[in-house]
Parts: C-alpha cells; sequence; structure tokens
C-alpha cells in the first residue's frame, strides 16, 4: 500500500476517533477541552462538541492503526494528535467567525485536520509539497462521503 494512502487513512480514522468515542462511551468523560470557557463576549472557545475524551481517543486509536500499517505507533499518536490540534483551530475560528457548536463550515472543516499533521510530518515522511496538497485534498473530498454514510447508519448526528 502507498505511503499517501496510509497516512490518509490514519487521518480518517483519527477524524472519526472522537464519534467512535462518544458512540462507544455516551455521556462518560465527556469533558470539554475548553473546559466550558467563553469569551468576554460570552461566545464558547471551542465549543461543548471537542471533548477531551474525543482527543485522547483519536491518539489512541490512531496510534493503535498506525502499525497495522506499517508506520510506527509513535507516528500514528503524532497524526492523531496534530489532526486534532487541527481540529481544535478550526472550531476555535468557528467560533470566532459565529458558527454554532458543531455547524458545518465547507473546508475550514477538513482543512486544518489534515493539513496540520501532514505538513508537519512532511519531513520526516519524505514527503513534498504536491504530495501533502493531494492528501489534503483527497481528505477534503472523502470526508464528506464517509460522513454521510456514518450518518445513514446512525453512527454519526449529522451528515456532515
Amino acid at each position: 500500500m502507498e505511503l499517501e494512502l496510509k497516512l490518509l487513512i490514519l487521518l480518517i480514522i483519527a477524524n472519526g476517533a472522537p464519534i467512535l468515542a462518544r458512540n462507544l462511551l455516551g455521556e462518560r468523560f465527556n469533558w470539554p477541552v475548553d473546559g466550558g470557557r467563553t469569551t468576554a463576549s460570552g461566545a464558547p472557545l471551542l465549543g461543548p462538541s471537542k471533548t477531551l475524551r474525543g482527543l485522547l481517543f483519536s491518539i489512541l486509536l490512531t496510534a493503535l492503526s498506525a502499525p497495522l500499517l506499517d508506520i510506527e505507533w509513535r507516528w500514528g499518536a503524532t497524526i492523531g494528535g496534530l489532526a486534532m490540534l487541527g481540529d481544535l483551530a478550526a472550531s476555535f475560528t468557528k467560533r470566532r467567525l459565529g458558527y454554532a457548536p458543531s455547524s458545518q463550515a465547507d473546508g475550514l472543516d477538513q482543512i486544518p485536520e489534515s493539513l496540520v499533521p501532514l505538513a508537519l510530518i512532511a519531513p520526516v515522511f519524505q514527503l513534498g509539497f504536491w504530495q501533502v496538497m493531494m492528501m489534503v485534498a483527497a481528505f477534503y473530498l472523502a470526508v464528506p462521503l464517509i460522513s454521510r454514510i456514518l450518518y445513514s447508519f446512525g453512527i454519526r448526528r449529522r451528515p456532515y
């Protein structure tokens, strides 16, 4: 299997892990990353859907999945953590732009959580600029499709 496909699979796992954690654990460990903090205007910093449970589950599941793809577990954990960092940055930006928690923002919902990890691991995996851009584009196209499929099976709460 090509390296780019393996990394794309790990990004998809990192992205889907918080949803899986919510479905498996329900409301247990549902602690918001921002601690419920708000800005001076009262807007949430990140929102209640960004949880410590999802963050940790993403890192753990991506780390456990990486060796199955012949990638060291530590790089899987790194990819999971960086994908969640990109996701948190996107959520922070969405709150500043006035989007409600869990609302859809095309591009902003996909690009940071793929670009951040891929850009930062590119030197380790000897990925060129265009390889990274192609994987970001593939992630951008794949995630909404996968989300709709998961929604049709009742795994996701929203089709996006």
